[in-house]
C-alpha cells in the first residue's frame, strides 16, 4: 500500500530567512506520525508546504499519491486540518462557524458533530471574538474532525487546551484512526508525542535530525535534578549511577542530569537527610542541545 504522505527534498527557501532543507519521509496509512520539534524548528513551513499553501523551492510533497501543487483541492477534500495559527470570523459564533465549515463539506454527520461539541465542552453560543485561546483551539479540533477525514494534519493542536480536554482530544484521535484514519501530529512537547505517536521525525533548524519508533525517541528524554542536602553532599554515591551525567555540586545541592529511570537517584537520595528533591523535564530545546549540539547541526547544513 504507497504511503499516504511522501515527501522528497522538500526545501523552501525564504531568503536569508531559514525555511526547510531536503525534508524526506514518508507516513503510512493508519499511523500517527509525530512531527516533533522546537518552535520555529520548520514544523509549519513544512505543513503548509505540504498543503500547497505555501510552494516549495525545490522538492516535491504528494498527499494520497497527489503531488500538493498539481491539484491541492483533490487533497483538501480528504483531510483534516488544524492551524498554528487559528483564527476565524470574529462576528460568528461557534455553532455558525462549524456549521459553515461543515456546509463547505457538504454536510457532516450531526450527531457526530454534537459529540464532539459535547465532548470538547466547548459553549457554540459565544462569539469567536469571545473565546479564549482553548475555546478557539476546540473549534479548530471540531472544524477538523467533524467530516470525519481520511488524514488529520494538526499543527499543535493541544495548544491552549486544560489538561483534562487534552486527554478526551487524544482519545478521539484514538477512535478516528480505529475508523482508519492517518494521523500527521506537529508538536514541540516530547511526551505529548511520546505518548500518542507510533514513529516519531525530529526537525531541528529547517532539517531532520532523526526518524525512527517512539522507543527510539525515549533515548532522547532525561530529566534535569536537584537535591538539596542537610549536611555536606556526598557526591561519590551519585556519581557511578546509571544513567547520571553533568553532575554539578554547590554547597549542600546536588544538580545532575539523569536519562532513564530515576530509581536510582531516589534510591541514593534517600540514605542521606534530603531537604528537597526538584526533577523537571528539560526544554526540547535543551534536550536537542545536549543530544546533537549546534555544530553537528550546522555542519551538516553547511555541507549540503
Amino acid at each position: 500500500m504507497p504511503p499516504v504522505i511522501t515527501l522528497e527534498k522538500l526545501t523552501k527557501s525564504y531568503g536569508r530567512s531559514r525555511g526547510i532543507i531536503d525534508v524526506d519521509l514518508e507516513v503510512q496509512q493508519g499511523e500517527v506520525f509525530g512531527f516533533l520539534g522546537p518552535n520555529g524548528a520548520g514544523k509549519t513551513t513544512t505543513i503548509r508546504t505540504m498543503l500547497d499553501l505555501i510552494r516549495p523551492t525545490s522538492g516535491r510533497a504528494t498527499v494520497f499519491g497527489i503531488e500538493s501543487t498539481v491539484d491541492p483541492v483533490a487533497i483538501h477534500k480528504r483531510v483534516g486540518y488544524i492551524p498554528g495559527e487559528f483564527a476565524l470570523y470574529d462576528r460568528l459564533t461557534g455553532g455558525q462557524t462549524l456549521e459553515y465549515f461543515a456546509n463547505l463539506r457538504g454536510g457532516v454527520d450531526r450527531a457526530y458533530q454534537a459529540s464532539l461539541v459535547e465532548r470538547l465542552e466547548l459553549d457554540p453560543s459565544k462569539r469567536f471574538k469571545e473565546y479564549s485561546k482553548g475555546n478557539k483551539q476546540k473549534v479548530g479540533a471540531i472544524v477538523a474532525l467533524q467530516h470525519k477525514p481520511e488524514l488529520l494534519i494538526l499543527d499543535e493542536p493541544t495548544s491552549g487546551l486544560d489538561p483534562l480536554v487534552q486527554q478526551t482530544f487524544f482519545t478521539i484521535l484514538r477512535e478516528a484512526v480505529a475508523d482508519g484514519a492517518t494521523v500527521f501530529l506537529s508538536s514541540h512537547i516530547l511526551s505529548e508525542v511520546e505518548k500518542s505517536c507510533d514513529r516519531v521525525a525530529i526537525i531541528r533548524e529547517g532539517q531532520l535530525a532523526k526518524i525512527g519508533t517512539v522507543e527510539g525517541l525515549r533515548d532522547l528524554a532525561h530529566h534535569q535534578v536537584e537535591l538539596r542536602f542537610a549536611d555536606a553532599v556526598p557526591v561519590e554515591a551519585f556519581a557511578r549511577l546509571p544513567g547520571v551525567s553533568d553532575l554539578v555540586a554547590e554547597d549542600h545541592v546536588l544538580r545532575m542530569r539523569v536519562a532513564g529511570a530515576i530509581t536510582p537517584v531516589v534510591r541514593a537520595a534517600a540514605q542521606f537527610e534530603l531537604l528537597d528533591f526538584v526533577s523537571r523535564e528539560p526544554s526540547l530545546e535543551e534536550t536537542f542541545l545536549a543530544q546533537y549540539g549546534r555544530e553537528a547541526v550546522e555542519v551538516k547544513a553547511n555541507g549540503r
